[in-house]
């Protein structure tokens, strides 16, 4: 996951509308399905679905109160923490 694009993700979620992200998920959860792609391709499109989901993350932690950089470092502390254990 990749903080910058995490922030872009939840600005346009700001700015326009949660559902679109969670189609745009759909979509290419969709698209992991067809047998043609490469491991390298679907190593991008499940990164593109991660930081997605992370942005969603942060949305509700800040939909919830959090400041925005709190909800942003939470969220990556979260993931790191997990990505140690």
């Amino acid at each position: 996951m990749k903080l910058p694009v995490i922030k872009h993700l939840t600005n346009f979620i700001e700015e326009n509308d949660e559902d679109f992200v969670l189609e745009t998920i759909e979509t290419l959860e969709a698209l992991t399905e067809s047998p043609s792609l490469k491991d390298e391709e679907l190593d991008v499109i499940g990164e593109l679905i991660s930081n997605m989901y992370g942005a969603i993350e942060v949305n509700k932690a800040i939909k919830e109160g959090k400041p925005r950089k709190e909800a942003l470092n939470g969220f990556m502390k979260r993931v790191t923490g997990s990505i140690d254990s």
